[in-house]
């Protein structure tokens, strides 16, 4: 025998060595069930049993040892247990061990025994006296395992020990019932809850205030089908920090034995609540870019003031708030100017609501086009006046209590789920405009300071569009006068001509610009028919057409030719101090021969309508718009028999998004072809059948009917 690498000698239980063995005691049955299904390294390291009676005799030899050695029972029950250490020991070492344990005296240690196939076998070995009270002998007990798997099975177990004792991921060991049997120091610090308070019960029973439910149905699944779970969220409040809620990512791996069976599962926790916070701080930051990025494309872009204060209301839903209204100053929604001050009491009409439909708290709340007054000690009246937000983060029946005897809304919103609320101030270059009123009710928190300033910005931009929806309104207004205003009021035909003129402005106050129209008697009984339109839109067009059309009026009377008359017009428009270009088409009409001399300057072709119903374009060089200079304009001459239609217009007239020019003059065309009607029809059958409901632009429009059966102007 081997000199021994270590051995352990003790006494047994009570002072006694060894163990206790009864009259017939089934020694197989020693280990057969408990040691192999115990799980850990004894269920992981195959375990030789071998007995011997009082001297030595082998007298079991279990299938383990057959394995572990190769002997058949056969072959060596009868024999003396030193038989089978290595036939170079020292077998008189061997026996002394035997004869220490046979005395009542446990025995741990080291031998090397020889395996049948004639190699020497390192075992490790405990031997323990067992009493036999029949025989009044000590029998031996013998377990032996192949020493070098027992030294790598008690490494991995001291690893284990360690990675459970010492890392701040915390582990846990549950059994098939998904109690715990083992928590790690770092659990222990998570749950606030010792190693004791865990043992033997469930994840529900140790921590109510999580998801157990979700954790434990994982774990099934983990037991179930053997696939591990990997970071699972578990939520809650436990008893170390029970004012908070917390985050952990959890795994689990099943536990099983060398059979494979499923013995139990571990848990593995990480506490991510910072992380967690952190990513939800970004994912929230994103957010409120993506919806500020929303608003700068969304708000505003109709120049539209009901609109607008929809389009905040909108956007606000559901992501600020659960509900909003947009109040706008009733002077402004009126198409005045703001007022001056707040001093006693703010009208406000309600000009945005949202949701519209299907919300306890908007049915609370005043509709859409109601005019709302309040005092001067008014939550709306002191957040205007102050120009700063207005918040009450937790709205109960206590706040609101105060308002009830001045308006029962307050306790109806608490009752609707309201707790929460800001109203913001609409200001824009200084001016107060409005305020936006923000409602919460969704379990998610009271308004906080980043809730605030999101609002705000919200505000701000809708501010400005109110504001340039006002401006725009009134430029629209102003540039509109002044184009009507430069317009002929009263035009009166000459004689042996019938008169039809429209004027339509465009729906954009960016599209009302610089189209006029005008009818000249001139000598010898003629008559100038002329139409023109300055490029570019606004107040600044509508104000050079109104000095064209005064000098075409006094240049008329000089009885110029009609190039003399543009090359005029083109050094009018060199005068001004920012360059401009329009069109212009000039008739000369004479109604008693039907002659007529047309000049164009880069405008659209007059349209003649004979009585027969004959229609077509006067073939004219088409020119250069003025302000071009340096071009000759061509005069050509045509004649028209009596009764027939001359139509003169503007682009705006047939102009058309995604159409060809060719096929909307066409369409003109095909309009006149009934050119007896009166000519107030034919004009409103023009705009209502090649202008859409809401122009694009300005249109202007001059009809004709020149020589003798002129029909008579209907009566108006």
């Amino acid at each position: 025998m081997s000199v021994p690498v270590g051995v352990v000698v003790g006494r047994g239980a009570g002072g006694r060595g060894g163990c206790v063995m009864g009259e017939g005691f089934p020694i197989q049955e020693l280990v057969s069930g408990a040691a192999q299904d115990a799980g850990g390294w004894l269920g992981a390291l195959p375990v030789a049993l071998v007995a011997t009676s009082g001297e030595g005799t082998i007298v079991r030899w279990n299938r383990g040892a057959q394995e572990l050695l190769g002997y058949a029972p056969r072959q060596v029950l009868g024999r003396h247990i030193s038989d089978l250490l290595h036939p170079g020991a020292d077998r008189s070492l061997g026996r002394s061990l035997w004869e220490t344990a046979a005395t009542g005296r446990g025995v741990m240690g080291t031998v090397t025994a020889w395996h049948r196939d004639g190699h020497p076998l390192e075992l490790e070995i405990w031997a323990c006296p067992v009493p036999d009270r029949r025989r009044g002998a000590s029998a031996v007990l013998v377990f032996a395992a192949d020493a070098h798997a027992a030294r790598r099975i008690r490494g991995s177990s001291a690893v284990w020990d360690g990675l459970f004792a010492r890392s701040p991921v915390g582990i846990a060991v549950l059994d098939t019932q998904l109690r715990f049997l083992q928590v790690n120091a770092a659990l222990e610090a998570m749950n606030g809850l010792t190693e004791s308070a865990h043992v033997g019960r469930r994840l529900a029973e140790v921590l109510p205030e999580v998801n157990a439910g979700e954790m434990e149905e994982a774990m099934r699944r983990v037991l179930h089908s053997g696939e591990p779970v990997l970071d699972r969220r578990r939520t809650g409040r436990t008893p170390a920090d029970p004012e908070h809620d917390r985050v952990w990512s959890c795994s689990y791996v099943r536990v099983e034995d060398p059979g494979g069976r499923p013995i139990g599962v571990i848990a593995s926790l990480l506490d991510i609540t910072e992380q967690q916070r952190d990513h939800s701080d970004a994912e929230a930051g994103r957010r409120r870019l993506a919806l500020l990025s929303e608003a700068s494309s969304r708000i505003g872009a109709s120049f539209d003031l009901e609109r607008t204060a929809q389009e905040l209301a909108d956007l606000a839903v559901p992501h600020l708030a659960d509900a909003v209204t947009v109040d706008v100053l009733d002077t402004l929604a009126r198409g005045d100017e703001p007022g001056a001050g707040l001093s006693g009491g703010v009208g406000l009409r309600r000009l945005g609501k949202a949701p519209l439909t299907g919300s306890a708290v908007t049915r609370v709340l005043a509709p859409l086009g109601r005019t709302l007054s309040f005092p001067a000690a008014a939550p709306y009246t002191q957040a205007l006046a102050s120009r700063q937000p207005y918040l009450i983060a937790r709205l109960d029946e206590q706040v609101v209590a105060p308002a009830a005897r001045h308006s029962p809304k307050p306790a109806q919103l608490v009752e609707t789920g309201v707790h929460s609320f800001m109203m913001i101030p609409l200001v824009a270059r200084e001016v107060v405009l409005g305020v936006a009123t923000f409602f919460r009710t969704r379990a998610v928190g009271p308004y906080g300071s980043e809730d605030v300033t999101l609002a705000g910005e919200l505000a701000a931009r809708a501010a400005i569009s109110i504001d340039n929806a006002r401006l725009y309104h009134h430029e629209h207004e102003t540039a509109v006068v002044l184009q009507r205003s430069m317009l002929p009021q009263h035009v009166t035909p000459p004689p042996g001509i019938e008169i039809a003129h429209r004027y339509l402005p465009a729906s954009d106050v960016n599209e009302v610009g610089g189209d006029w129209y005008d009818v000249l008697p001139l000598t010898g009984g003629r008559a100038a028919l002329l139409i023109g339109d300055v490029m570019g839109h606004g107040i600044a067009a509508a104000a050079v057409m109104g000095r064209l059309s005064a000098t075409v009026r006094a240049l008329a009377r000089l009885d110029m030719t009609p190039a003399a008359l543009l090359r005029q017009l083109e050094a009018t428009l060199a005068d001004l101090a920012e360059p401009m270009l329009a069109t212009f088409l000039y008739v000369v009409c004479d109604p008693v021969t039907g002659r007529c001399s047309v000049t164009r300057a880069g405008h659209p072709p007059p349209v003649v309508a004979a009585p027969d119903g004959r229609v077509r374009l006067v073939t004219t060089p088409p020119g250069v718009p003025l302000g071009v200079g340096g071009i000759t304009f061509t005069t050509t001459e045509f004649t028209v028999v009596p009764g027939s239609v001359l139509v003169l217009y503007t682009d705006g007239l047939i102009e058309a998004r995604s159409r060809d020019i060719d096929e909307r003059l066409a369409e003109l065309t095909a309009l006149l072809t009934e050119p007896q009607q009166p000519l107030d029809h034919l004009c409103d059958s023009l705009i209502t059948h090649l202008v859409p409901a809401s122009a694009d632009d300005d249109i202007a429009l001059l009809a004709a009917r020149v020589g003798t059966g002129t029909v008579p102007p209907p009566e108006r």
